[in-house]
């Protein structure tokens, strides 16, 4: 007989905003790529890349320079999110996950597999909202004491007065 231990709670602390930022954009980044190679087995597309095309863009340094760029950003907002400042890493987050929303809907744009984009599509817009969400809500520290009651704040009040 194997003696019986209670069941406990798993431990569950919580998790800086900026590891949930570098996870959303890390997973981002796979779901992004992920698409793309599994989007190599539709009929058609090694044919049209070995021919020169890729949608409707000539596959060229200029393509691959933009296509390079695409992605890292997500793969810089990785590492960014757990080095930059705070106020920073918010703002960035912010404008960076807004930008992509765009690009990510243009990626659906002419694809004759539109299930398979839509979903790949749908799923990046989720991890962009996650994204979003965590870093509009970013906790902020509650102001010290002596900020709300020091001289400089009683100056601040006689002067509107």
């Amino acid at each position: 007989m194997t003696p019986h231990h209670p069941t406990t709670a798993l431990e569950d602390p919580p998790i800086p905003v900026r590891a949930k930022l570098a996870a959303c954009w890390a997973s981002f980044m796979f779901l992004y790529v992920y698409v793309d190679i599994l989007n190599f087995y539709t009929p058609g597309v090694i044919d049209e890349i070995l021919d020169g095309k890729v949608f409707e863009f000539d596959v060229s340094q200029t393509f691959s320079i933009t296509a390079l760029t695409l992605m890292a950003v997500p793969i810089f907002m990785i590492a960014l999110s757990m080095i930059m400042p705070a106020g920073a890493s918010r703002v960035a987050n912010l404008a960076v996950a807004v930008l992509y929303v765009p690009v990510t809907v243009f990626n659906v744009s002419g694809e004759t597999w539109l299930f398979f984009y839509g979903l790949g599509v749908a799923l990046e817009l989720v991890l962009l909202a996650l994204i979003l969400r965590f870093a509009w809500t970013w906790p902020r520290t509650a102001p010290s004491a002596t900020a709300s009651t020091g001289p400089d704040r009683t100056g601040v009040r006689a002067q509107r007065a």
